[in-house]
């Protein structure tokens, strides 16, 4: 009689040594031949979609795994974000987020689907890129403040053009008028290659673009970069002075990639994602490659990038609350 209670403790010693033991096993078993899936919530062409199908390549070809990349625009970034929120957790789909995703849309969008901080798992920041204020080469404006002169001469009649409602690219645009007291009409795009069709074609005088994007239609002249939207000068265009340079003080909007996955994901497969992926970045052909879309990365843990999203949640609040700024 005496031996059931023993019986019954090992269980439960047995148990709790699973239970222990489980995220170990996920990442031992992970992955186990189904292909993963990156979802970028964004059209094909721009900063993310670029960015996301060399992670993909990169990640698929280290982990012999075949990795998808699945394009869900729409809503600035809500409609794959969304996806991935709702998706099993078990590492086999994840996301291409970014600052219009998880740090601008919560303050922008509260009507969103999605807890930007609770229904992910971060896995890693892979880096930041400026954007740039363009206007189409047939446009007068050969400076921010044309733009700027234009703008206060003739309120709400200048448009400029984003990625999507909610971009990093809106926001920049946001942050111009603030900054400025310019009052331009924001036009939302599903991405940014119809955006910058539009501006070339004359349907858009000025659109924000990330400066990767912007880069060719700057090199063929069928746009002008005015000025980009960091604190410093980007490599991809060096010659295109700061807002701050141009004349508008306190400028620095930059945007950032990053993956997730959903929550719940197990930590240990979170963790092998991070360090497989910081592994990938560090390789100098795809560094050269990150290089060159713009984007500078510094190596981080899940934990870190938590805490970056945090802080990027917080400041964004505020810019979208001091503007008064509201979904179009």
């Amino acid at each position: 009689m005496k031996a059931f209670p023993v019986l019954r403790r090992l269980s439960a010693v047995l148990a709790l040594a699973a239970v222990c033991a489980a995220p170990v096993h996920a990442a031992d078993d992970w992955p186990s031949g189904k292909a993963i899936t990156l979802i970028v919530p964004f059209a094909a062409g721009g900063t993310s979609d670029i960015l996301g199908r060399l992670i993909a390549q990169e990640l698929g070809t280290t982990l012999k795994q075949t990795v998808v990349v699945e394009n869900k625009g729409g809503a600035g970034g809500v409609l794959g974000a969304d996806a991935v929120a709702r998706a099993k957790p078990d590492g086999y789909t994840l996301l291409l987020g970014t600052i219009a995703t998880h740090a601008i849309n919560p303050s922008l969008l509260p009507s969103i689907n999605y807890n930007a901080a609770k229904d992910f798992a971060p896995v890693i920041l892979l880096g930041s890129i400026s954007n740039v204020l363009l206007v189409g080469a047939n446009q007068p404006y050969k400076s921010v403040q044309d733009v700027v002169a234009a703008a206060k001469a003739n309120p709400d009649t200048i448009a400029f053009g984003s990625a999507g409602q909610g971009t990093s690219q809106h926001l920049s645009g946001e942050v111009f008028k603030q900054l400025t007291g310019a009052h331009l009409t924001h036009v939302p795009y599903r991405g940014s290659a119809p955006a910058i069709q539009d501006l070339i074609g004359g349907q858009i005088p000025s659109s924000f673009e990330t400066a990767l994007v912007a880069l060719p239609y700057v090199q063929s002249g069928k746009v002008r970069a005015l000025a980009v939207t960091s604190a410093k000068r980007t490599a991809v265009l060096p010659d295109v002075p700061t807002m701050q340079e141009a004349g508008v003080s306190g400028f620095d909007v930059s945007s950032w990639q990053a993956i997730y996955a959903p929550a719940n994901t197990p930590p240990a497969v979170v963790e092998k994602l991070n360090k497989t992926i910081a592994d990938i970045v560090a390789k100098p052909e795809v560094s050269a490659k990150m290089q060159g879309l713009g984007l500078a990365y510094t190596p981080n843990t899940p934990a870190q990038f938590a805490d970056f999203q945090s802080a990027e949640q917080a400041k964004w609040a505020k810019i979208i609350a001091d503007g008064k700024l509201k979904p179009q």
